[in-house]
C-alpha cells in the first residue's frame, strides 16, 4: 500500500516488517497475508505502525473530563501540536524509558488517517475525506515538561513515541461519533471514555485544522485523551483499545542512555508534577519549592 494521491481503505490493513522491509497485509486466521504473495505467522509479526504519513498532528485539551481532572478552563477551541513521522511505533513493540526520566505518561486516543487531500472542507462534508482509523497511544516524557513552551517537542516528539494499531480499520467500519476507548496498564482499565466526553468532536478538529493546514493522504490526527493519563514504569504493558478497532499493546523497556550534554535537560518542574500527574498547579508549585518531588 504505497504512499498515492488517495487512500482507499476497504479492509482492515495490518503493516508489517519482512526481511527488514515494510509489508502490508490482511489477517486471515493465524496468518498474515501479505501483498504481493507470502505470508507470517501473526503471533511472529513484527509489527510497523499502519500508517504512512507525511505529517502527525495531535490536539491539547479536548476531553471533558480530562479538563475537570487539571480544574482548567474549558478552552474556547481546541489547540494543536505536531509529532515527526519517526514517533511512529508499532503494536507489540517497545516504549523506550531514558535512564533518569521518571514522568513517561500514556496516553490513549482515536488515530484518524486521512485518505483525500483535504483543503477547507467544510464541517458536513471531512468525514468522507477520511480513510480509516486506528488506536493511538500518544506517549509523552513529561520530564521535559519545562522544554520547548507549547510545542511538547521533546516531551511528545521523541522516536518511538506514537504507537498505532494494531491494524488501520476503514472509515466505515467506525462511528466518530459514537466510540468506546479503554486504556489499560498491567490489565487493569486506567482510562475510559466514550465520543460524549468529547468538547470537540472528530468532524470539527478535522474542518479546523484544514481550514490553513493542507492535509494529505495518510496523514495522522490524534484526537485527544480522556482523564487519567499517569506515569509508567519500566516492565509495563500498556494497551489502548477502542471498540471495533482493536487492541494496540506496547511494553515499556528501560533505555540505558545519557540525556545529558547540550540542550534542556530533565527536570522535575511544576508543571511536570500538573500534568503528569493531574496536581492542581498551587500544590505543584508547593511541592517543588519544598522539594517534595
Amino acid at each position: 500500500m504505497p504512499p498515492t494521491s488517495e487512500l482507499h481503505v476497504s479492509e482492515r490493513r495490518r503493516r508489517v516488517e519482512v526481511d527488514g522491509e515494510p509489508r502490508w497485509g490482511i489477517l486471515e486466521g493465524d496468518s498474515i497475508r501479505l501483498d504481493g504473495g507470502g505470508a507470517v505467522p501473526e503471533r511472529d509479526a513484527l509489527y510497523l505502525a499502519p500508517v504512512e504519513p507525511t505529517k502527525i498532528l495531535a490536539v491539547h485539551l479536548t476531553y471533558r473530563s480530562r479538563v475537570e481532572e487539571y480544574a482548567a478552563r474549558i478552552p474556547p477551541e481546541p489547540s494543536y501540536f505536531l509529532k515527526p513521522p519517526s514517533t511512529l511505533n508499532g503494536h507489540r513493540r517497545s516504549i523506550r524509558l531514558a535512564k533518569g526520566a521518571r514522568f513517561l505518561n500514556y496516553e490513549g486516543e482515536l488515530a484518524v488517517v486521512i485518505g483525500r487531500r483535504m483543503k477547507g472542507v467544510p464541517l458536513d462534508d471531512v468525514l468522507s475525506y477520511v480513510a480509516g482509523y486506528t488506536c493511538a497511544n500518544d506517549v509523552g516524557m513529561h520530564d521535559f515538561r519545562h522544554a520547548d513552551r507549547g510545542s511538547m517537542l521533546r516531551v511528545k516528539g521523541q522516536d518511538g513515541f506514537l504507537p498505532l494499531g494494531p491494524e488501520l480499520v476503514p472509515a466505515s467500519d467506525l462511528d466518530p461519533s459514537a466510540f468506546a476507548l479503554r486504556t489499560y496498564l498491567n490489565g487493569e482499565v486506567v482510562q475510559e471514555t466514550t465520543a460524549d466526553d468529547l468538547l470537540f468532536g472528530v468532524a470539527y478538529q478535522l474542518a479546523d485544522l484544514c481550514r490553513t493546514i493542507t492535509l494529505e493522504p495518510g496523514d495522522v490526527v490524534l484526537t485527544g485523551t480522556p482523564a487519567n493519563s499517569r506515569p509508567m514504569k519500566a516492565g509495563d504493558v500498556v494497551e489502548v483499545e477502542i471498540d471495533g478497532l482493536g487492541r494496540l499493546t506496547n511494553t515499556v523497556d528501560e533505555w540505558d542512555v545519557d540525556l545529558t550534554g547540550p540542550g534542556e535537560q530533565l527536570q522535575v518542574s511544576a508543571q511536570t508534577l500538573h500534568v503528569a500527574l493531574a496536581i492542581p498547579e498551587d500544590e505543584a508549585e508547593r511541592r517543588v519549592a519544598e522539594g517534595r518531588t
